[in-house]
C-alpha cells in the first residue's frame, strides 16, 4: 500500500537571531521536494502552511515566564497548538506529516500532534542540545529549548501546549552533538535522554550510533518523530543554516544515517528545520533537505 506524506509548513523565524528562515519551507519546495518524494514511492500531498505572524509585527517580549526570558513566547504557542492540530489530523488519516520549518522552535508543534494519542520516541539530528530553558538560555531564543519544552524540563514543566504527554525521555536520542551550552549540559546529563556526540560517530561510525538511537527510539513505542537540523551536518554540506558549528556529518554519513530510519519502517513524522536561503548558496541546503526526507521514506540506489 502507498503511503501518503502530508506536507505542512511552517515558516517561523520566532526562534533565531538570524532572519531569513521563515523562508525555509519555500526554499525547500522549490528544491523539489515533491519529486525527490515521489522517487520515495509515496504519494505527496502539500498541506500549505500553518498561520506564523510576521514578527515585525509582534512584541517579543508580550507574554513571559515568571523568570528567564523566551524571545516571541506567544507567537511560538500560536504556531505550535495549529501545527500540533495539523499533525494529529495528518495521523489520524493514516499520513506520514512532514513538517518544513522555520526555526526548531516548530518542534514544539509538530512533537506535540505527533504524540497525541500515542507513546512515540524521537531523534534529534542536531549539532545543538537544544535544552535550554528560559532560566538557562544565554539568548531567550526559544529554537535553543524545543526539546526542553516537549519533554517538560524547567519552566515547561507546567505549560500544557508545549509538553509531549506521549514521549518519554528515555526514548529520546540526540545524535551528533557539537556545541552544547554549559548549563544546557548539566540538564542532559540529569535527564534520560540518550546522547551521541560527533566524536562517537568518529569513533564508531555513523551506522552504528544510528542503529542504537533507533533502538533507544523505537522501545515500546508506536513509532518514531525525527527531528532534522540542516546544521547537523558541517557547514560545507549545509551552509544556508543560521548557526553553522564546523565538524559536522557528511553528505553521506547524513543519509546513511536517516537510511538507517527507513531500513527500521518505524517514522511516524518528521520535520526539516533551520534552512535559511539569505545565507545558502544555490538553494544547496534546500536541495539536500529534500534529499535527506527522501532518503527516510525509503529512496534506495537500487
Amino acid at each position: 500500500m502507498t503511503r501518503t506524506v502530508r506536507v505542512i509548513g511552517a515558516p517561523t523565524d520566532y526562534g533565531a537571531n538570524r532572519r531569513g528562515v521563515d523562508m525555509g519551507p519555500s526554499a525547500i519546495r522549490y528544491a523539489g521536494l515533491a519529486e525527490q518524494l515521489e522517487r520515495a514511492a509515496v504519494e505527496v500531498v502539500d498541506d500549505g502552511d500553518v498561520r506564523a505572524p510576521r514578527a515585525e509585527e509582534r512584541d517579543p517580549e508580550a507574554e513571559r515566564f515568571a523568570s528567564g526570558r523566551a524571545k516571541f513566547l506567544r507567537e511560538t504557542r500560536e504556531v505550535a497548538t495549529g501545527l500540533a492540530d495539523r499533525v494529529e489530523r495528518a495521523l489520524g488519516d493514516g499520513e506520514v506529516p512532514l513538517v518544513l520549518g522555520g526555526d526548531h522552535s516548530v518542534a514544539i508543534g509538530s512533537v506535540t500532534g505527533s504524540a497525541r494519542n500515542a507513546e512515540i520516541g524521537a531523534i534529534w539530528f542536531d549539532a545543538h542540545g537544544d535544552f535550554n530553558t528560559p532560566a538557562t538560555s544565554p539568548s531567550g531564543n526559544v529554537h535553543g529549548m524545543p526539546l526542553a519544552a516537549v519533554l517538560g524540563v524547567g519552566e515547561f514543566a507546567d505549560v500544557e501546549w508545549a509538553r509531549a504527554a506521549g514521549l518519554d525521555p528515555g526514548r529520546v536520542a540526540l545524535v551528533g552533538l557539537r556545541d552544547v551550552d554549559a548549563e544546557e549540559r548539566a540538564a542532559i546529563a540529569d535527564s534520560d535522554v540518550t546522547t551521541f556526540t560527533m566524536s562517537d560517530i568518529d569513533e564508531r561510525g555513523i551506522a552504528s550510533v544510528a542503529e542504537d538511537a533507533l533502538d533507544v527510539a523505537t522501545d515500546g513505542t508506536e513509532g518514531v518523530h525525527v527531528s532534522l537540523d540542516l546544521d547537523w551536518l558541517d557547514p560545507r554540506e549545509a551552509p544556508g543554516v543560521g548557526t553553522p558549528v564546523r565538524g559536522g556529518v557528511t553528505y553521506r554519513e547524513a543519509h546513511a544515517a536517516l537510511e538507517t530510519v527507513a531500513e527500521r519502517d518505524c517514522l511516524r513524522s518528521m520535520e526539516l528545520v533551520e534552512v535559511n536561503p539569505i545565507l545558502d548558496e544555490g538553494n544547496e541546503t534546500a536541495s539536500l533537505a529534500t534529499e535527506l526526507a527522501a532518503s527516510a521514506l525509503g529512496t534506495k540506489i537500487l
